[in-house]
């Protein structure tokens, strides 16, 4: 059996599969179907999970994310979505 990280590298490579117009049709539904197989197409969760990433100090994540709000060069989508993972991060009081 592999380790995650072995296994979320494979995942990538049928996400990088499925993105590529020179990869054939039948090619592409084969890496669905291996990615499906897999446990789908988010190895992000797995990998942060395997590596501890979820214990990160949540006082710098939240500083991260007001950071982001601030930021001239972070996209009004981006300052949304971080305004979002904020007040999920810390709860209102």
């Amino acid at each position: 059996m592999s380790t995650t990280e072995e296994r979320v590298n494979e995942m990538r490579g049928y996400k990088a599969t499925l993105s590529n117009p020179r990869v054939s049709e039948r090619a592409k539904q084969h890496a669905h179907d291996r990615l499906n197989e897999l446990g789908g197409d988010k190895p992000r969760e797995e990998l942060f999970q395997a590596r501890g990433d979820r214990k990160k100090d949540p006082t710098r994540v939240a500083a991260g994310y007001k950071a982001a709000q601030h930021n001239p060069n972070v996209t009004e989508a981006g300052k949304k979505k971080a305004t979002e993972e904020l007040h999920e991060t810390v709860p209102e009081e």
